[in-house]
């Protein structure tokens, strides 16, 4: 297949080296410093078995020199769905599907609106990567998986073939019969996980180790299977449970990206993690006061760092 990596960051390169390894045609778009390193050093990645360089990749910041592709595999951040959505355009042709990879629940319902509901699945994935500078990827825990599927969920050609690609690629990827109730189980676990974890600024192990911010972890888990399940979304009876097995099996030092980049001053996902709770919440009539809380106490924070608000982080 012809697919481009759009956002190559440690989950969008992660599996872009997979299908790359394996054969497929695969593009990244990217830019900057990593963009160079792409282009010039390739691709380094570190996984849970050892190291692997790819020395040449095809890397580049302009669609247009690619054109028209099989799928994209979108791994931006959630605010930049939108700047995406425009940019990709050159990739899209007639055939050509968008596969979201993204936390939340909203991306694919932002991408019909703006490239037409025919050329986007529903997508999620599961893995702890990160980006640990130009060029270079970590795959730090969980068995990477991805899933994906129609937005009216009937089994496609198109999606059985990128199924294909990802088998052959070694890759736990599957089509759900549900994609829907799948994304909202990924959002069950990644926005509890993030917000918890962005408010105590503790790793994965101590936070679910101590009564009190286990507790809240819980809490927050509840809150999100009521919304969904008022939103009339089919999720397993089991799925509070499942979340937290999910959790409890990370690596002790686990951290997500929300909560890196809140704890590194760069502008995060709480929008669309937990702020989403709260939106959804009251669009069902769910109340949602424990995913309220942790969205007000980590606003201040978010506004910093996108240059709405100032003050100091350590004042006298």
């Amino acid at each position: 297949m012809r697919i481009a990596v759009f956002g190559a960051g440690g989950v969008g390169a992660y599996f872009g080296w997979r299908l790359l390894r394996a054969g497929e045609d695969v593009f990244f778009i990217a830019r900057g410093a990593h963009l160079e390193a792409l282009s010039t050093r390739g691709l380094r990645m570190d996984t849970l078995d050892g190291q692997s360089v790819l020395e040449q990749v095809q890397a580049t910041d302009d669609p247009s020199k690619i054109g028209p592709v099989d799928a994209v595999l979108l791994g931006v951040k959630t605010w930049q769905v939108a700047e995406a959505a425009n940019a990709m355009r050159p990739l899209i042709g007639e055939n050509t599907f968008v596969a979201p990879l993204l936390n939340g629940v909203e991306a694919p319902s932002e991408l019909a609106r703006a490239l037409g509901r025919e050329h986007v699945l529903g997508g999620l994935c599961y893995i702890v990567s990160l980006l640990l500078g130009p060029g270079h990827v970590k795959h730090a825990g969980l068995e990477p998986r991805i899933r994906f599927g129609e937005l009216d969920n009937p089994r496609s050609e198109r999606a059985e073939k990128l199924l294909a690609a990802f088998t052959k690629a070694g890759v736990n990827a599957d089509i759900p019969e549900d994609i829907h109730a799948a994304m909202w189980e990924k959002f069950l676990f990644i926005a509890s996980l993030s917000g918890v974890a962005a408010v105590t600024r503790a790793p994965a192990g101590t936070l679910r180790s101590i009564p009190e911010s286990r507790k809240m972890l819980e809490e927050v888990i509840a809150e999100i299977e009521k919304v969904a399940r008022a939103r009339g979304i089919g999720l397993k009876d089991d799925a509070v449970g499942a979340t937290l097995s999910l959790i409890d099996n990370l690596p002790a030092q686990a951290t997500t990206s929300m909560q890196r980049d809140i704890m590194a001053g760069r502008p995060s996902e709480l929008a669309a993690h937990n702020g989403a709770v709260m939106r959804i919440g009251l669009e069902v009539g769910v109340q949602t006061p424990v995913n309220s809380f942790i969205y007000s106490s980590l606003l201040p924070l978010e506004l910093r760092a996108r240059g709405e608000v100032e003050f100091p982080l350590n004042p006298t």
